[in-house]
């Protein structure tokens, strides 16, 4: 099993979603939460390259600067804050395990907001762990069961959980 920027950042909202992802249960498709969010993607930082395949990972962005690589992960909003910075630092230690220093950047369009992430030892033990827990939660025969948290109403797989 691989592990890959999309199962860190569900391990951080919800188990259970880790368990669904990894079966390939999409969320619900019709959603307006995801409508809206390829739409944000797609009509965002239009000028800088965008959905950059690198390994088992892909960067929303990547942002134009002469010093260094950067690159941004395009969130709706700061909500899911926690999860997507440990999406972003684990896209991070890809580049890091290729070879490539790299930083990064939460990107927040609608609330005109950025907020810089970078990898230190600590967060590599921290991911080293989250990806273990993660193929032990894939390879369960059923998925956990449902733990109500704020992010159940506006989640995809809200009728699969609590129908």
């Amino acid at each position: 099993m691989e592990v890959n920027g999309t199962l860190i950042w569900y391990y951080n909202i919800c188990k259970r979603e880790v368990w669904l992802m990894y079966r390939n249960i999409v969320p619900d498709q019709s959603d307006e939460n995801i409508d809206y969010g390829r739409f944000m993607h797609e009509q965002t930082y239009k000028r800088n390259k965008k959905e950059v395949a690198f390994g088992n990972v892909k960067f929303d962005v990547i942002l134009d600067t002469k010093e260094k690589l950067v690159i941004g992960e395009t969130k709706k909003t700061s909500r899911y804050s926690e999860a997507s910075k440990w999406q972003l630092m684990y896209y991070l230690k890809v580049l890091k395990d290729a070879g490539i220093d790299a930083e990064g950047v939460l990107l927040y369009p609608e609330e005109k907001k950025r907020t810089e992430v970078k990898l230190d030892e600590e967060g590599l033990r921290e991911l080293e762990t989250m990806g273990n827990n993660i193929i032990s939660i894939a390879e369960r025969d059923v998925p956990p069961k449902v733990v109500k948290c704020k992010f159940c109403a506006k989640c995809g797989y809200n009728e699969y959980c609590y129908s």
